[in-house]
């Protein structure tokens, strides 16, 4: 179970106060309330992604302006008051959670395009714009935002960039991290800071680096200059079907490592086949126990060269099939599956906790192999679905959240992915972040000097340790723990 610090008695009795100071710096609007004090509508925002824990925080702000970001922020930390940042709330890791003397901000009123530039590829969005929304937005003259979350109709980018989000076309153009050029940011304090810009590489210090993937801990974006990208003439995907879990790992990496880079190198296993295929009749293999999508795009030529190699490759591996879509639609009903499987696995399971560990990609049969004896010691389900081509794992553990020991061994079966991850020399996370999810197990990838160093890092940025507190770093020495002053 995750622990969470106590609330502050004194700000807590102070909550009617702190409500209408935020009024007067948030009124509401055409679109509803500022302010969001009641009780039964504060119930929209006590959990995330990560549904298994829940807490109404003391009150959500939703601001329309950086203005008013910077004006709420400023007021909290003079008041030593809490601060939850908040997009659409799709955090698998428990990003978002709140405290119950916190203020959440949400950010999904923020949600205008401001400029796109053609000619130079950038748009410059604010930070409640769903990540589809950047691709809709420039797609009629032939552009696209590359990141692409499973989550992308409704994560937004302030929060794709808090995570360092990734997707299933990351292979070939990158992670969130890749596709930026700037952002605005608001501070603790309520300053105001322009970061990167228009261009690909700002003078100075990497200010940018060290923001994407903070995860709310050093403060908040408010807009972002994200790269767009050309089009490709073309795209098409193609499923190979395999005997094994361990020989589609060996597959994937055959075909990293003979230099073909695909647009994305996706892997299901037999009950991620099952449920996508009950859920988007996709014409998935259901004989099969794993299966790839692999897509490739560029010119008819192009594709057609590339879609025979990698047939070839997988021809050595014995596979039960190989299908290779023909048009646009049978691509996009390929993708249908692989798209929904989260909501796919939902209608089997009553929960799930969906893991997100990176390997090296040569360590996938081993840690496959590995995954399913812990599946029967612990007498779990797990499906399988996840970002083979750069080791990306989203193993979905599958439990019953009314029973206090399913859930325990699901916890207990997760932490265990992701130490396994960090012993073949991978990490605890590849693109949903730390959160409060992984928070205990930060010590299995960081000494305690790395620790150490990162901590100095928050307190130079937050020194109340005021911004999303209890989330990423172990609470034993954390000053989040102490009640804010």
């Amino acid at each position: 179970m995750i622990d969470l610090p106590e609330p502050n008695p004194a700000v807590l009795a102070r909550r009617d106060e702190i409500l209408a100071a935020l009024h007067s710096l948030v009124p509401d609007g055409p679109f509803g309330q500022g302010v969001i004090g009641d009780p039964h509508r504060l119930r929209a925002y006590e959990t995330d992604g990560l549904s298994a824990y829940r807490q109404p925080p003391l009150a959500v702000v939703l601001p329309a302006t950086t203005g008013e970001v910077a004006a709420v922020l400023r007021y909290c930390h003079q008041n030593g008051i809490r601060v939850i940042p908040r997009g659409a709330g799709t955090s698998l890791s428990g990003g978002a959670l709140p405290l119950a003397d916190a203020v959440v901000v949400g950010l999904m009123r923020m949600n205008r395009i401001l400029e796109v530039n053609y000619a130079d590829r950038y748009a410059v969005v604010e930070a409640g714009v769903t990540n589809i929304g950047i691709t809709q937005a420039v797609s009629a003259e032939g552009f696209f935002y590359a990141p692409d979350p499973s989550s992308q109709l409704a994560c937004m980018i302030g929060g794709n960039v808090m995570m360092n989000s990734g997707g299933a076309h990351c292979l070939k153009y990158g992670v969130t991290a890749g596709n930026l050029l700037g952002v605005t940011f608001v501070t603790v304090e309520g300053e105001v800071v322009g970061i990167g810009g228009q261009h690909l590489d700002a003078a100075g210090y990497d200010w940018l680096g060290l923001i994407t993937g903070s995860e709310g801990q050093l403060g908040m974006v408010t807009e972002v200059t994200v790269r767009i990208l050309r089009a490709a003439e073309g795209a098409r995907a193609m499923l190979a079907a395999f005997r094994a879990n361990e020989v589609a790992g060996q597959v994937v990496d055959a075909i990293i490592g003979s230099g073909i880079i695909p647009v994305a190198l996706e892997f299901m296993d037999r009950p991620a086949i099952h449920a996508c295929e009950a859920f988007a009749q996709a014409g998935y293999p259901l004989d099969a126990e794993a299966m790839l999508i692999i897509e490739v795009e560029g010119s008819s030529e192009e594709q057609d060269v590339l879609l025979a190699r990698l047939k070839e490759i997988c021809a050595r591996f014995d596979p039960i099939s190989l299908r290779v879509a023909e048009t646009p639609e049978e691509s996009a009903a390929i993708w249908k599956g692989r798209k929904g499987a989260f909501g796919a696995v939902g209608r089997i399971s009553p929960d799930y906790l969906c893991m997100d560990g990176t390997i090296p990609t040569g360590e996938l049969p081993y840690v496959l192999r590995r995954i399913g004896e812990m599946s029967d010691s612990y007498g779990l389900l797990v499906a399988n679905i996840f970002h083979a081509g750069d080791g990306n794992l989203h193993p979905l553990i599958m439990f019953d959240a009314n029973d206090p020991e399913s859930f325990r061994k699901a916890e207990a079966f997760g932490a265990d992915i992701l130490k396994l991850c960090v012993e073949v020399g991978g990490c605890l996370t590849g693109e949903h972040g730390v959160g409060v999810e992984k928070r205990d197990l930060m010590t299995v990838q960081f000494n305690p000097a790395e620790l150490a160093q990162q901590r100095r890092i928050k307190s130079a940025f937050d020194p109340q340790w005021l911004l999303n507190p209890a989330k990423v770093f172990p609470l034993e020495g954390n000053p989040a723990l102490a009640p804010a002053a």
